[in-house]
């Protein structure tokens, strides 16, 4: 069975007073979802040292939002994926569609940062994703398989399979626009179809998640088609008790004879 995983992009926010106060309040909430769940939050990189002290032994996981295509060099401003390695990073993001758009980073851009992720011995969320004009013209699936075989073709399928997936339209990010439950778990689902004619049966063992305006008067509903893995979570995740509240959403999607996380002390 595919454990649910729910990961915070902070994106470009937070300040050292706040995310202490937002870590304290929020992982009171989250502890006890983490044997339910993976948990991960994504700082930004100034704030990598802060935010692994204060996760601890929790059983929460550190995670960046970006790693460069280069090992080492004169690369003035740029974080390498054995630098984030080194900070303990568990997961990082890769091809987020803020990266894709605002910053120009190609498909053949973000297998390269894959590679570099996966070379430094963790686990590339890749996120996949059209935008509205390519929905409504129905090239949805053509968009996300180009995307996921640019990545094939870095990495190959054992690569890919190392990773997990996020699925997030273009249109619903930042827009408080939310792709409907049906499309989700369409889309979802084409992924994994797409996923098993590369590789048998890759597609039922790949974590695939969603990314949209996910809030918790919607997370219920969306993480409730068995396509749905979990979530990645943008400006909800600022908000501690939203941010449980969804947590909370997604563990509830597990089995109930799954016994319960003890509460670390």
């Amino acid at each position: 069975m595919r454990k649910p995983i729910l990961i915070a992009n902070w994106k470009m926010n937070g300040s050292l007073e706040s995310n202490q106060a937002l870590l304290l309040r929020m992982l009171a909430k989250l502890r006890p979802l983490c044997k339910t769940v993976d948990l991960a939050i994504c700082p930004s990189f100034p704030y990598l040292f802060q935010v692994r002290d204060l996760l601890g032994y929790t059983g929460l996981s550190l995670g960046a939002q970006n790693a460069s295509l280069a090992t080492s060099g004169a690369h003035t401003g740029e974080v390498s994926a054995t630098m984030l390695q080194e900070m303990g990073c568990r997961f990082v993001l890769v091809g987020h569609s803020e990266r894709r758009s605002l910053y120009h980073e190609s498909d053949r851009d973000v297998a390269a940062r894959f590679r570099q992720v996966l070379a430094a011995d963790m686990t590339p969320v890749l996120c996949v994703g059209e935008t509205l004009e390519e929905r409504e013209q129905d090239q949805t699936m053509a968009v996300i398989e180009r995307q996921l075989r640019a990545v094939i073709g870095e990495t190959g399928m054992a690569g890919l399979t190392s990773s997990v997936i996020a699925y997030e339209p273009v249109w619903a990010i930042g827009t408080g626009r939310t792709a409907t439950p049906d499309q989700v778990a369409e889309t979802h689902r084409a992924i994994r179809q797409f996923l098993d004619r590369c590789d048998a049966e890759a597609g039922q063992n790949m974590r695939i998640i969603y990314g949209g305006s996910v809030k918790s008067d919607n997370a219920s509903e969306l993480f409730q088609s068995p396509e749905v893995d979990g979530g990645l979570i943008g400006g909800a995740s600022l908000h501690a008790d939203e941010f449980a509240q969804i947590g909370t959403a997604l563990a509830n999607t597990v089995a109930e004879t799954d016994s319960p996380c003890d509460v670390l002390d």
